[in-house]
């Protein structure tokens, strides 16, 4: 269906040309098979974690998908140690890493009505697997970089556990990626071989696709598009392709829509308590904590076992500042699923309002084990500068300022206060320049957020006969955010070629 030569390119001697198993044309390989597998399995785990977690209420669903996945995978062209999982989030989507790791929400499944459908899914997931796609999206990044470390770091060929918050945001990058026209036709081509080669009928790809680009086209604002549309775009040529492809494939095959009924039914029952939920969880979005706590009891009464749900009171409560309510809540959701970062990483904020610093240390680094985050990195950093442990913090603020969103920018900040007095050379910038008279003259520019004062600059200086001079000047009042000043120092005139060296040697931050 493509056509993609190896091309003549000298990277690396992990390059090479080998022949893609579902397609059978020659590509170029940058990304062995190992590797693959070892980036599917280094990022399977906490991918799932940022994508809700895994929906574990109901073991026997997950089977189910998996038996579905298994019998669609035994028939690809790929052996990969392929697993399935449902995720427990309403965001219609599914996905696949390198190496054949591939999940489903439950989002998803509620808009399925057969068994065919849900392997459609799937047999376009384990495609994108088995033909590389993740694996020609990271070389195209490497291509353009000329350079492997994508890779590098996912498996384990470097520092990977200094690299955590930015080597766990791969896998996110590789399940958020958009498809490309060509990928996603492959992936409806291959599919549907496979699951005629499956024994079911091919025909509920065709509706699946009508079923989406339906969707697409009258439900854009309930999440479809931040879900599976957003990396799988459903368009009218994917609809006609697929009737074509059906069309030359052997008529007949099974849908299975009763034994799905039967694997949906307990998630159908239940529903009304997801409903509750999210109307919680909107209400809470909008300061509404009255609904939003009577909405996530509703949503408890119908199914105690949700940690999602008990997480939720222990979210409306800590925005209330009601500490150690929330810290009960998040108490209960670990009870119910003690594998899901963000219960461990709620609970540690909750301690460490309520000076609980060691329970809060603990329940953050067992929140970053299941998933590096800024949050818990930053929540970490506070910690230690509680407890006076500078040099601790320091190195926690700066794994969580790798990240650019609302807490990195915090720990990002906290670096700034905490360093800046013992190493002001390292966030001041300094300019020299000599004026009309060859004077000295010097510019002191804050890039920080924060203002300063008490900045002291020293001077050393070479004099016509060699002796070398030391001064100290110092920069008045205070020098705001974002802000420059620039002094005359009195020294010189300076001959050409006379040496001096200027750098900041104090300052202090404006206590706010």
């Amino acid at each position: 269906m493509r056509t993609l030569g190896c091309i003549a390119i000298t990277l690396t001697a992990l390059a090479g040309c080998v022949v893609n198993p579902v397609t059978g044309e020659r590509e170029l390989a940058l990304v062995s098979a190992a590797d693959e597998v070892a980036i599917g399995e280094a990022q399977y785990a906490p991918s799932r974690q940022m994508q809700g977690g895994d929906y574990v209420i109901d073991p026997a669903l997950t089977r189910y998908v998996a038996s579905v996945g298994q019998r669609l995978a035994n028939v690809s062209d790929r052996a990969l140690p392929y697993e399935f999982a449902v995720l427990n989030s309403p965001v219609p989507n599914a996905w696949a890493l390198p190496g054949g790791k591939i999940a489903i929400n439950r989002g998803l499944l509620m808009e399925l009505g057969s068994e065919a459908e849900l392997a459609a899914v799937l047999g376009h997931e384990i495609v994108h697997a088995a033909a590389r796609h993740g694996a020609l999206a990271m070389q195209r990044g490497m291509l353009l970089q000329t350079a492997v470390l994508a890779t590098a770091a996912a498996t384990g060929r470097g520092d990977y556990s200094g690299l955590a918050v930015g080597a766990a945001s791969l896998g996110a990058q590789l399940i958020n990626q958009r498809n490309g026209r060509e990928a996603e036709l492959e992936s409806d081509y291959y599919g549907m071989v496979y699951l005629s080669r499956a024994g079911y009928d091919p025909q509920a790809a065709v509706t699946l696709q009508e079923t989406f680009l339906r969707l697409s086209q009258s439900r854009p604002a309930q999440g479809w598009l931040e879900g599976l549309f957003a990396s799988h775009p459903p368009s009218a040529e994917r609809v006609t392709t697929n009737r074509a492809t059906a069309e030359s494939l052997p008529a007949g095959g099974e849908l299975g829509r009763e034994r799905y009924a039967a694997a949906l039914a307990a998630m159908n029952r239940i529903a009304p308590a997801y409903e509750a939920y999210e109307d919680a969880r909107r209400a809470l979005a909008n300061d509404d904590f009255v609904s939003a706590e009577a909405q996530a009891l509703e949503a408890t009464r119908l199914v105690s076992g949700e940690g999602h749900f008990h997480a939720l009171l222990g979210d409306i409560d800590y925005r209330q500042n009601q500490h150690a309510q929330a810290q009960a809540h998040y108490a209960d959701a670990i009870a119910r699923n003690d594998q899901y970062f963000y219960y461990h990483l709620r609970r540690g904020y909750a301690h460490e309002r309520l000076g609980q610093r060691d329970l809060a240390e603990m329940d953050l680094r067992r929140s970053l084990a299941l998933l590096p985050t800024a949050e818990g990195y930053y929540g970490l950093g506070s910690v230690f500068e509680q407890r006076g442990d500078r040099s601790a913090a320091l190195e926690a603020y700066r794994e969580a300022a790798q990240s650019s969103g609302a807490a990195g920018q915090a720990a990002q900040d906290a670096v700034v206060r905490l360093d800046l007095p013992a190493n002001p050379g390292q966030y001041l910038a300094l300019r020299t320049a000599l004026d009309a008279s060859s004077m000295l003259a010097i510019e002191i520019g804050n890039p920080t957020r924060v203002a300063v004062t008490d900045i002291r600059v020293t001077i050393a200086y070479a004099d016509a006969q060699g002796a070398t001079h030391r001064v100290g000047r110092t920069v008045s009042g205070t020098l705001a955010a974002g802000a420059a000043r620039q002094l005359a120092t009195g020294l010189g005139p300076f001959a050409p070629g006379q040496n001096y060296a200027v750098s900041i040697t104090s300052a202090r931050i404006v206590q706010q």
